[in-house]
């Protein structure tokens, strides 16, 4: 008997979540993969600016409410490809949470074409509306746990 082959879906998301433990900080451990014709081409979770304090090192960095110590996994994700020189002009991204309104306008500047979240966690109406001005699809998917070897 052989087992099913992964969709790409189920195969991007199983990535996040597994980039996701790499996270700093535990508010929210958040996994993002950015791809773009089926390949990875950044990956991003979340925590403190390299070489600096993280939130399980030192705490959190309150204001209004947030932790303002951690780059976001969508934005760590985008700038690797910065650093790298790596266009993200009709890219898609699978992460683990709904992106915030400011992943969401970063994303959407950058070209990312297609949004994948597996998490609706605080979807934010201004995001969704310039996801759907911009033409952006965004859709939820959960990862089925047998993937994950989870039970």
């Amino acid at each position: 008997m052989t087992e099913e082959r992964l969709s790409w879906q189920d195969y991007f998301m199983a990535n996040a979540e597994l980039i996701s433990k790499r996270s700093t900080c535990d508010r929210a451990y958040v996994g993002a993969v950015l791809v773009k014709d089926k390949r990875i081409i950044a990956t991003g979770y979340n925590g403190g600016v390299s070489e600096t304090d993280n939130c399980n090192e030192v705490g959190h960095y309150m204001e209004d409410g947030h932790c303002i110590r951690t780059v976001h996994a969508e934005m760590n994700a985008l700038i690797q490809c910065a650093k790298e020189g790596i266009s993200t002009k009709n890219t898609e991204i699978y992460v683990t949470h709904f992106p915030c309104i400011n992943c969401t306008k970063a994303l959407l500047q950058a070209g990312v074409k297609k949004i994948t979240y597996k998490a609706d966690y605080r979807p934010n109406a201004l995001a969704i509306e310039l996801m759907k001005q911009k033409g952006v699809d965004y859709i939820q998917h959960d990862v089925p746990h047998i993937i994950l070897g989870e039970d």
